[in-house]
């Protein structure tokens, strides 16, 4: 049973809107009848200052082991600031996105390398959160083995972070948020079984080993259990619908007439999880051709990557892909960039990207003979895409380069037998590419539009990446 001075303190966040109960959408996509927007404790000191003492209070009782603070971006960070000034405890910054100018940190503050850190936090789902800022610490030697948290909604987070071997203590659970505000009258006996269910049914698995490095090649997590832990819902929706058509086939389409593209696509979308496109080479493009391709989209349940390759500075990436003839940004759900840029390409289409929803791939990797893209230019590619995975969701690479689950790695120049053509293309065999190399979605152009039956080479693509997926995860 809570204690009084819990209790008061639940009273208070319901009093202050913190804790709304409804209908809302979650970031990860999730409709859920409760949700908790702590961002407002910062317009009441008072129980700011109630909330810092209590947090302290939990981490002291716990023995937490740490010299040193840090609170999660951004909501976290008053809390964090609140306990280093009234308990005169250093603190670190994380910041969201390193600098690109000075000193380029990601962390702030002046700390002995291999110090113990304490991550506080303001609520906890799956832990994601509180892992990337753990991640984020480790790349300046500062080690984490325990984790205050305000509220824990109790959907699998304690044990995700546990598995990771990461403490958490929280001071609230929503379990017991719901019990008192039941018990003040706050919320009624059917919104209680309503938030009870959702909470029940929808609980993250602490066997998903977010950030440990797969013990095979390729991630062993199945597309349904790294949809639970997404937190960009194109990123999401992509995992669902390759668990749910049993797919990990891209196409690209790479006809030059509208007709020949909607028709192939019309076909093949029963199929595919995405469709890849080059709109810039269509000799008879119009507005329309971009609405019929998402008229396909929704009814065969495929997302569209327009295979631009952005590769300029922020402020013209952002024109080519909002403005001009294709509009890309109004119809395409991924688009890729290289990184030659710096991540200045990556941060403007962002800009207008993401308030749309849609997500973008870096090219880490090409298939082609003679390719720049390798080594040091491959490991920046992957450095940028950890610092923006709010929208960056993924790779085209050839091969899994970094072991977050929530990272996509899609492999192009894929055919049925191994070889290559006369302009210096590069096949793998879906096999090599899925088991042995852990990506996780091929792409096939060739190997469909020009087969006799363009529908019998899809659904034999598609039966054997699928089936080297199932042989990876051991299913």
């Amino acid at each position: 049973m809570a204690s009084e001075e819990k209790r008061n303190l639940i009273e208070s966040l319901y009093d202050i809107c913190a804790i709304k109960f409804g209908d809302f959408t979650l970031k990860s996509g999730l409709q859920s009848p409760v949700y908790v927007d702590l961002r407002v404790i910062v317009s009441y000191p008072e129980i700011l200052k109630r909330i810092s003492d209590m947090l302290w209070n939990v981490a002291t009782a716990s023995k937490a082991d740490f010299t040193v603070i840090c609170g999660v971006p951004y909501t976290a960070l008053p809390i964090a600031s609140s306990i280093s000034v009234s308990y005169n405890v250093p603190m670190v910054m994380r910041r969201k996105e390193a600098k690109s100018y000075g000193t380029k940190r990601l962390i702030e503050g002046v700390f002995t390398p291999e110090s113990k850190c304490l991550v506080i936090e303001d609520v906890v789902t799956s832990g994601s959160s509180v892992l990337e800022t753990v991640e984020a610490l480790a790349s300046v030697a500062l080690r984490v083995s325990d984790a205050v948290v305000l509220l824990d909604r109790f959907q699998g987070g304690k044990e995700m972070l546990q598995s990771q071997e990461v403490k958490l203590h929280s001071l609230l659970t929503l379990p017991e948020v719901l019990d008192v505000l039941l018990a003040k009258g706050k919320v009624d006996q059917e919104m209680a079984a309503k938030v009870r269910a959702f909470l029940s049914s929808n609980k993250f698995q602490p066997s998903v080993a977010v950030g440990k490095a797969p013990a095979t090649p390729g991630s062993k997590l199945s597309f349904e259990a790294r949809s639970q832990i997404a937190t960009n819902p194109v990123t999401r929706k992509l995992f669902e619908i390759m668990h749910k058509k049993k797919s990990n086939l891209a196409v690209s389409v790479d006809f030059t007439s509208c007709g020949d593209v909607l028709n192939l696509v019309d076909k093949v979308g029963p199929h595919v999880c995405i469709v890849k496109t080059h709109v810039d080479i269509l000799e008879d493009f119009t507005p329309e051709f971009t609405k019929s391709l998402l008229q396909l989209a929704e009814k065969h349940n495929f997302a569209i990557f327009e295979d631009r390759k952005f590769a300029d500075i922020g402020n013209t990436v952002k024109h080519q892909y909002s403005k001009g003839l294709y509009r890309i940004a109004d119809w395409a759900h991924l688009v890729n960039a290289h990184v030659v840029p710096g991540d200045g390409v990556i941060k403007g289409l962002k800009e207008i990207g993401e308030p749309l929803g849609r997500a973008c791939l870096l090219i880490a990797e090409m298939s082609s003979a003679g390719t720049l893209a390798t080594g040091e230019y491959t490991k920046a590619a992957v450095e940028m895409a950890k610092t923006h995975k709010d929208f960056v969701i993924g790779f085209i690479s050839l091969s899994c380069l970094v072991d977050e689950p929530q990272f996509i790695h899609m492999t192009p120049g894929v055919q049925l037998s191994a070889g290559g053509d006369n302009l210096g293309q590069q096949y793998l065999t879906p096999s090599e590419v899925i088991v042995n190399r852990g990506s996780d979605v091929i792409i096939v152009g060739r190997g469909v539009y020009q087969a006799e039956d363009p529908v019998k080479a899809a659904v034999q693509y598609k039966e054997e990446a699928f089936a080297a997926y199932m042989q990876r995860i051991g299913k």
